[in-house]
């Protein structure tokens, strides 16, 4: 997955979008469309499709539900931005930046999971985070990768001053560690691991140094999902039927991972190593404890404070505080006049009782 944040210009565009679709999507219907893009914690969406268990509690509910993979992932951002999308798979800063910072007003509907070591700092014939002062460190500028590098120069008294961060594709980062002149990257599964079993590379630090802080989730339209619950009760039951299936050691697991290894581009042990570094929330309970822990709103405050310090916050943000961000226990960071994304249990804890 490309976990890319739009870049400013791009940003500039979602902010001068209309906000018609909205009030277009405000209604009661009963045809949906959600998308996701590549990635270990998102694989499920594709299987949903595929197997027909979102049609099936598509159906419990008397509505349909598409589910649309788009190759691009910042590009289906912006389509559920635009209003093309009722919901989109995104992270939580990215969520954030390009459709709350736009206006859109948008709920976490299923906290799905959080890097666990899938994004990491790797040096070249170096062994501790501290070596990397004075480096120049090639990285996706602006994405997940650039805030793992921020985080963790603040565990050793740095910040990015100390360093050089030198903006590479992810298509070319295997490539350029190839090269003399790279020293330092910063980068996502599957290049992560690739680049690690090189003889000289050390990783320094992971994300399960920030645990929870890069969070996985499927957002969608709030008014849409105010108007529509059954919209939100049919994904969520969807979601987690599927989650203790692919949880288990069963035949019916196996099989499931393993559709979703082999449309990720691995095979099953791949894909099952790639869940050990995801902190994947098999169960609702457990998504519901997560969300409403205490720390979400610590790491939401991170998240704003780096976006805003590059100047992707919003166009002409005066703060961190920009957009309102609220939270299970009805606390608010930032704006309480400009709340455009929700933390909500709502649907999750329904499942977890069983109303569903």
């Amino acid at each position: 997955m490309n976990r890319n944040f739009l870049k400013s210009i791009c940003f500039a565009a979602a902010l001068a979008l209309p906000l018609a679709p909205l009030s277009v999507q405000a209604a009661e219907k009963t045809d949906f469309k959600v998308c996701w893009s590549i990635y270990v914690g998102w694989m499920p969406w594709g299987y949903l499709q595929d197997s027909g268990i979102m049609k099936k509690w598509a159906d419990k509910y008397g509505i349909s539900v598409d589910i649309v993979q788009i190759n691009d992932y910042v590009e289906s951002i912006n389509q559920y931005t635009a209003g093309e999308y009722d919901g989109c798979s995104m992270t939580n800063m990215d969520a954030l930046s390009i459709p709350a910072g736009g206006g859109v007003d948008t709920t976490a509907l299923i906290v799905g999971d959080y890097s666990n070591g899938n994004d990491g700092i790797i040096l070249k014939d170096k062994k501790t985070l501290a070596d990397i002062k004075g480096q120049k460190v090639n990285l996706v500028e602006l994405s997940v990768s650039h805030y793992l590098l921020a985080r963790a120069l603040e565990t050793v008294s740095m910040s990015e001053k100390d360093i050089t961060v030198v903006n590479t594709s992810d298509a070319d980062m295997i490539a350029a560690y190839a090269t003399p002149d790279v020293t330092a990257v910063v980068t996502w599964n599957p290049l992560l691991s690739e680049i690690v079993a090189q003889d000289n590379a050390t990783e320094v630090f992971n994300s399960s140094g920030i645990p929870g802080e890069i969070i996985d989730i499927m957002m969608v339209n709030t008014e849409t999902l105010k108007d529509n619950p059954n919209f939100g009760k049919a994904l969520v039951g969807a979601w987690y039927e599927l989650m203790g299936i692919m949880s288990s050691d069963s035949e019916e697991g196996k099989k499931a991972r393993t559709a979703m290894a082999e449309a990720s581009g691995t095979d099953l042990a791949g894909y099952d190593a790639q869940l050990s570094t995801t902190k994947m929330f098999f169960t609702p309970a457990d998504a519901v404890t997560f969300t409403a822990a205490a720390e979400l709103p610590k790491t939401m405050k991170f998240v704003a404070e780096f976006l805003f310090d590059k100047g992707i916050l919003g166009e002409g943000a005066p703060s961190p505080e920009f957009v309102g961000v609220s939270f299970p226990d009805g606390s608010i960071y930032g704006d309480k006049n400009n709340v455009k994304l929700r933390f909500d249990t709502t649907y999750m804890k329904m499942a977890a009782d069983g109303g569903l």
